[in-house]
């Protein structure tokens, strides 16, 4: 035998208990069945609300009773609305109508009687809340009647005996038992219907099973007739690695045994409540969890067996609404009692404690409790250590609220190492901070607690590190996409499969910023139109798209500033802070002032956060990155020249006697070599800070104005007014550009605006390069950079190759974002 269990959502509608009657009727013909039936979906929380407006003495709840009425005849009307041709059905309609309105009709003088008396008992609100099983119960048993199935309606009130504690009856299990067995040896139909929930005192009197009680009263049935199983049929497919709403990647946990199930629906899971288990836990009968609206899916199975999913770790759940309440004091130490004495005042107060954990020193306590206690808590625990408050031997109770706790649950992690760093790691790469950690010696639970907003990033980082394919996600907010933009942005969209199937990186643009718009989308934007998106997008703001970066509160974040813009860089610090990774094409905060620089090193280190600016030297070359790895090892380096500006390059590599500087400074700006004022290319200023950048990566703290800077533009250009005044003068000085070309070419050498740093000291310049120099030869818009170390003290370690344009300074960023990913 087996017995199957239907939830609210199961019968909430008439084609949901279209769905279950289907059910029924395949499982009614391999064996004989019990089935407990849930109120209608919603219901409960109804016929509460009535109550207390009754209650009350407002007369809204007569509204609220019409919606009870108006619902349960919605579900007749749709279980019955082909039966005006069927004589058979319509007598069965017009009976079931009856009946409903009878039932409702009590119901209704039992509210008008609360709203007389202006009371709610306990006894009178367990009478009021088993209408909602018995309308439930009545309802599909007569719809199985009409379809000619073999059922029988048995009152659960006349089998299941509990004491009077209203509200949440203890079950005499003695006359239970016997009761359940007198009354299925007695009945012969293949399907028995129940109404869960609801029970009767010895005395008679009606009464309830609390929170869960339909599952109760299935287990209870399931576990006084031996059943081959017990069913549990809601709205999902089995419980889940973790809460589906929070993390898309969850998926239904094939197997679990018995502590597993108890452990995960303590901590959230919502499918099963964990008193359900205990009767059939004793008689190792497994709990199948299933789904009524996909009954082939495979569901859930609840056992005694201890199974592995290839991982140790069967879920995660979480407790929200936790409060964290702290007793601490020096005059805790070594005193035996206080332990008793608070949770003695608790149980008093029938105060339930969620989480515990205690420090060895004994100098404080720590414990978690509902949000809904706390202030309750706070005021009867400073009562009753009044006397050691006053004396300072203890402090005064105190209370941290907007919490919550997740855990990480399976039977086999106590067989296995490093369960503990992995999630406490994964956390903490993440900054969630841990206000308190409880591990069981069973190794079954490792609880801690976290803030509320930081839920849905825990359970999805840990999810990734436990569950996935060891596929980590990046959340990616752009700022900046024009040009170099727009290149990153197509450059990640083509290697996103890529780099999913080969690195188990999954790349997932959330935001995106230009000086105008911003969009943001927690999901992922869809890049196949990023740009109609944006341009319909909320007006831009820095600040704006910072807090939507930390309100999202997304995993492995990175910020990526493409823009030349102060501002973007001044605000670093704030997404570094929130352990959002930085990725800069913008120079201005490592050339500017060296404490910011210092700063930001130190916040990355401090928040564990990646700070990259490769494409600041060389675009995508690996300048910044083969540095580093120098100075990591321990080598030392003594001397820097480089060609560092593309654009520079381009324009003496293009200028000869048979040009004109403006034409060539021309087609640099127009084939975007130059920013739009090509003077700041010109100017030197862009190769200042890259040097500068440079010196600082290896170790020196030198400030942008110790720089020696050769401007080999006249005054008249410098001094121009507009970019087109600044041409002209182009024109009118040609024939000074001439004369520094000719100089360079009498002596058989190229001109090249060279970088230097030697010896602490760093300067920029235009030279004449010789003929064998490695930077003679160098073509189009590449950059060189040749590092002189301790290591490489005669032949340097030269990096070479393009250093400009849209797509190379592209996928520098997007090697930065693939560096972080593998961090």
């Amino acid at each position: 035998m087996k017995v199957l269990k239907f939830g609210g959502t199961s019968v909430g509608s008439a084609e949901n208990i279209n769905k279950v009657i289907s059910i029924l009727d395949q499982q009614s013909k391999n064996s004989k069945i019990a089935v407990v039936v849930s109120a209608v979906g919603g219901i409960t929380d109804k016929l509460l609300e009535a109550a207390n407006l009754a209650c009350q003495k407002d007369l809204e709840y007569k509204q609220v009773y019409n919606a009870i009425w108006s619902r349960h005849n919605k579900v007749v009307e749709g279980l019955f609305e082909n039966s005006e041709n069927d004589q058979s059905l319509q007598k069965y309609h017009e009976k079931l109508h009856d009946l409903v309105s009878e039932k409702l009709n009590d119901l209704r003088s039992l509210l008008d009687g609360i709203y007389l008396i202006n009371e709610l008992s306990p006894k009178t609100k367990d009478k009021l809340l088993s209408f909602g099983e018995a309308l439930s119960s009545i309802i599909i048993y007569h719809t199985l009647k009409s379809r000619n199935l073999d059922a029988s309606l048995k009152n659960s009130q006349e089998l299941i005996v509990t004491d009077l504690n209203y509200n949440n009856a203890a079950v005499n299990f003695d006359l239970t038992n016997t009761n359940i067995q007198s009354f299925f040896q007695s009945d012969a139909h293949a399907i028995v219907l129940l109404p869960g929930f609801v029970s009767k005192s010895a005395s008679g009197e009606i009464t309830t099973l609390g929170r869960g009680g339909s599952d109760y009263t299935a287990a209870i049935v399931a576990a006084a007739l031996d059943a081959k199983e017990l069913q549990i049929w809601t709205d999902v497919s089995g419980m889940f690695t973790t809460n589906p709403k929070l993390v898309k990647q969850a998926a239904p946990i094939v197997q679990l045994s018995y502590q597993e199930a108890v452990e995960l629906s303590h901590f959230g899971a919502k499918v099963l409540y964990p008193p359900t288990v205990m009767p059939v836990l004793k008689k190792k009968i497994p709990i199948v969890i299933k789904n009524t609206m996909d009954p082939e899916a495979v569901g859930t199975t609840i056992s005694q067996e201890v199974t592995s999913n290839g991982s140790p770790v069967k879920g995660l759940s979480n407790i929200d609404n936790i409060a964290l309440l702290t007793l601490q004091g020096n005059g805790m130490v070594g005193v035996p009692g206080f332990s008793k004495r608070l949770f003695e005042t608790l149980a008093q107060e029938k105060i339930n404690i969620i989480l515990i954990t205690q420090s060895s020193s004994e100098h404080s306590i720590c414990f978690g409790i509902s949000d809904n206690d706390a202030a309750r808590a706070k005021e009867v625990i400073d009562i009753v250590f009044e006397y050691e408050i006053a004396l300072q031997k203890i402090d005064p109770l105190v209370v941290e609220t907007d919490l919550s706790i997740i855990a990480v649950i399976g039977d086999k992690m106590k067989s296995h190492q490093g369960i503990s760093g992995k999630m406490f790691s994964t956390l903490g790469k993440n900054n969630v901070n841990i206000r308190a950690i409880a591990q069981g010696a069973s190794e079954r639970n490792i609880s801690a607690v976290i803030h509320k907003n930081d839920v849905k990033k825990a359970l999805n980082s840990l999810h990734e590190q436990f569950f996935e394919i060891k596929t980590k996600q990046i959340n990616l907010f752009i700022t900046g996409v024009g040009n170099v933009g727009e290149r990153l942005i197509e450059q990640i969209k083509q290697q996103k499969a890529y780099v999913k199937e080969n690195f188990k990186i999954s790349l997932r643009v959330a935001g995106l910023s230009n000086s105008r718009h911003m969009i943001v989308n927690d999901e992922g934007i869809n890049l196949k139109d990023w740009k109609q998106q944006l341009e319909a997008g909320e007006k831009a703001s820095l600040e704006g798209f910072f807090e939507h970066a930390k309100h999202l509160n997304l995993r492995n974040s990175v910020f990526v500033d493409i823009t030349a813009n102060e501002a973007v860089s001044n605000i670093y610090g704030d997404y570094l802070k929130q352990s959002i990774s930085v990725v800069a094409c913008n120079k201005i905060a490592c050339s500017g002032n060296i404490e910011y620089y210092n700063e930001l090193k130190a916040l990355s280190r401090q928040y564990n956060a990646s700070f990259l600016f490769e494409t600041n030297v060389g675009a995508g070359l690996p300048v910044i990155d083969t540095l580093s790895h120098l100075i990591t090892s321990g080598d030392k380096v003594n001397t820097i020249q480089a060609v560092l500006s593309g654009s520079l390059n381009f324009i003496f590599n293009n200028f000869n006697a048979e040009t004109t500087f403006h034409d060539v400074v021309k087609q640099a700006q127009e084939e975007g070599y130059t920013e739009p004022d090509p003077r700041i290319d010109l100017s030197g200023i862009d190769v200042a800070r890259k040097v500068l950048i440079l010196a600082r990566e290896s170790g020196h703290s030198i400030e942008l104005s110790d720089l020696e800077s050769d401007n080999f533009l006249t005054e008249a250009a410098m001094k121009a007014d507009t970019v087109d005044d600044f041409f002209d003068t182009l024109k009118n000085d040609e024939g000074y550009y001439q004369d520094l070309f000719k100089s360079a070419e009498e002596k058989n050498c190229q001109l090249k605006f060279v970088a230097e740093f030697d010896k602490g000291k760093a300067k920029v310049g235009l030279q004449e390069i010789p003929e064998g120099h490695p930077f003679y030869n160098l073509k189009g818009k590449d950059n060189i950079v040749m590092f002189y170390t301790q290591r490489y003290p005669e032949q340097p370690m030269i990096i070479k190759g393009a250093g400009a344009g849209a797509d190379v300074t592209a996928s520098g960023l997007f090697a930065d974002i693939i560096r972080i990913a593998n961090n």
